[in-house]
């Protein structure tokens, strides 16, 4: 498996792709990771066409068990940040 890109490298072709310089690639990088955290952490979902939908949804009250002692313990419910991959990004890396 490749090494997954770095924030720079993403930049870089980010810029690239635009034809503009990093400044502005980390500027509309950090503006759109932005709006999805505030949207997603507000209860919403945010679709990223061609890639996927990032939403978060509720994880009920669950019995766990401590790996060190085997012991059963209550976790309360929470919450999960999830993300469905997208059918073209799924036929584009298997086609």
């Amino acid at each position: 498996m490749a090494k997954p890109m770095t924030k720079t490298q993403l930049l870089a072709a980010l810029a690239d792709a635009m034809g503009s310089d990093k400044k502005s690639a980390s500027a509309a990088l950090d503006a759109v990771c932005g709006v999805i955290t505030s949207e997603v952490s507000a209860g919403g979902a945010v679709t990223l066409p061609g890639v996927g939908k990032i939403y978060c949804r509720e994880r009920p009250e669950r019995m766990v068990r401590n790996p060190a002692t085997g012991e059963q313990i209550k976790k309360d419910a929470d919450k999960v940040v999830n993300m469905t991959i997208a059918k073209a990004l799924k036929d584009s890396v298997n086609g």
